[in-house]
């Protein structure tokens, strides 16, 4: 009896333990988006091979993805820069892998067009060259489902090289159905190559290879410039690469000591667009000490207000978050490449 009592004890705390252990560690299917960090795009950034020297800080800003657990999203219940999402609603039918090879893709392109919005606003020389047709998305019933993968860049067609992804399209269309075709890649640096038929499109009457794209391309300015944003992906650091950028080429000292911080897509005219999580960003901001916080001033039109009728601009949602925390750090809006850099001169 005394043995029973011992181990119905034992078990019962075995028990015990593994309910905690799944409290604590157990995954769920659901994410949880939190601050960041804020980086120090100098860190990232080299113009003829030499880093930003100049005092002050120009940082990009980030938002974290982790895997909740129950008590990770117990925890995460009214709290205003914790949001919830479920593997569907944060990365749709991608994978994880495809997932953050895509928002690998988006910071590459984010680093070109800062090169182009600043060597253009510097008025400096650049190139733009282009690699080919990046691949985003891979239909189930395409013939290249199981060749190719999202973040393969297509160099080549029956050995046809092209200049952009609408020659790439007119290409296949040109083919017939029921011919087989092959393709030069390009994955992880590798050369490698395919061959597969061609099957109708979703909603067309059109055949092609099943797969979602867009261009591939590299910019490089004289001086050069290179970044490496290491494991940091998508695309909202966009302008604050753009401001470092220019300020290296230009020699202008934007920082002027001071810490800056901001977030926001580019392109290559200088225009800045929305991106998700500001609230975190701003969190992250205030944590380093910044001074200035520069939030994209996105138009909100009717048809924006049409399918999505309580949506919030970027700009207002960072006034909104500052708000909360009490902070005296500055947001101010920006449109374009030209009202960051005005704003940063005039304020010296």
């Amino acid at each position: 009896m005394k043995f029973n009592k011992t181990r119905n004890k034992v078990l019962g705390a075995i028990f015990i333990f593994i309910i905690v252990v799944a409290f604590f560690f157990a995954p769920t299917g659901y994410y949880l988006e939190v601050p960041g960090t804020a980086e120090d795009t100098s860190q990232f950034v080299k113009v003829n091979g030499k880093q930003d020297k100049k005092k002050g800080n120009l940082l990009l800003t980030t938002v974290g993805i982790v895997s909740g657990t129950p008590f990770t999203l117990l925890k995460s219940l009214g709290n205003n820069f914790e949001t919830i999402y479920s593997q569907q609603d944060l990365m749709g039918d991608e994978n994880s892998q495809d997932y953050f090879n895509v928002q690998k893709y988006y910071m590459q392109s984010a680093q070109n067009n800062a090169i182009q919005a600043a060597y253009s606003k510097a008025d400096k020389p650049f190139t733009k060259k282009y690699l080919g047709v990046y691949v985003m998305d891979i239909m189930s019933n395409s013939k290249f489902k199981q060749k190719l993968q999202i973040g393969d860049t297509i160099t080549a067609i029956n050995g046809y090289h092209f200049n952009s992804a609408n020659q790439f399209i007119n290409y296949v269309r040109k083919q017939d159905k029921h011919s087989t075709v092959k393709i030069d890649y390009l994955r992880d640096g590798k050369k490698k190559s395919a061959s597969g038929g061609l099957v109708k499109l979703a909603s067309t009457k059109r055949f092609g290879l099943g797969i979602t794209l867009t261009d591939n391309t590299e910019a490089k300015g004289n001086p050069p410039t290179k970044i490496n944003a290491g494991d940091i992906g998508g695309p909202s650091a966009g302008l604050m690469f753009t401001l470092q950028v220019y300020s290296q080429v230009a020699n202008k000292d934007l920082k002027a000591g001071r810490t800056i911080a901001g977030t926001g897509t580019i392109s290559p005219d200088g225009t800045v667009g929305p991106i998700g999580g500001i609230e975190k960003k701003v969190y992250a901001a205030s944590e380093e000490g910044a001074t200035i916080f520069f939030a994209p001033d996105d138009p909100v039109t009717k048809e924006i207000k049409k399918y999505e009728p309580g949506y919030v601009n970027n700009y207002h949602l960072a006034l909104r978050a500052a708000k909360k925390l009490h902070m005296k750090m500055k947001i101010v809006p920006v449109k374009n490449l030209n009202d960051a850099i005005n704003y940063l001169e005039k304020t010296k």
